[in-house]
């Protein structure tokens, strides 16, 4: 008697890797997704935080002075917001989080707020050396000039 062998895999058990390889990959890449926003919330921090510095330079230089500008969109301006320095840690930070800021800064005290990733929340810092996440814009994140 000759018995035939049948190798290899039924087409069931092929289906059934292939939707286990998707349902793991599916998992790893919400994964990966989360911490991609966390890593773009660290860059709005870092490079926020990264501005105190040359804005106390831009302050000493100046006749101790931050200049005037008027509350609204971060975009190379008046006063400290038009130092390159400045504006261009500012568009990092923008360019990290959600594409939405805030800055302020009148003669004596300055804040800038910027959107981060993860849905609804913004990072704010100011001249009284506050740094600090809120829920919310940017715009809600600062009264007057400082952050809330």
């Amino acid at each position: 008697m000759n018995m035939k062998y049948n190798r290899g895999f039924t087409l069931i058990e092929l289906l059934m890797v292939i939707a286990i390889i998707g349902l793991l990959s599916t998992v790893v890449l919400a994964a990966l997704s989360s911490a991609r926003n966390k890593s773009n919330d660290a860059a709005v921090k870092s490079n926020l935080n990264s501005i105190r510095s040359a804005a106390d330079l831009y302050f000493d230089n100046n006749g101790t002075s931050y200049g005037t500008f008027a509350a609204g969109n971060c975009v190379l301006g008046a006063g400290m917001f038009g130092n390159s320095t400045i504006i261009n840690a500012i568009n990092s930070a923008i360019a990290s989080g959600d594409g939405t800021s805030r800055c302020v800064a009148s003669i004596n005290a300055y804040a800038v707020a910027v959107g981060m990733k993860t849905a609804g929340q913004s990072w704010c810092i100011d001249s009284l050396g506050r740094a600090k996440q809120y829920s919310g814009t940017p715009t809600a994140a600062i009264t007057g000039s400082s952050c809330n």
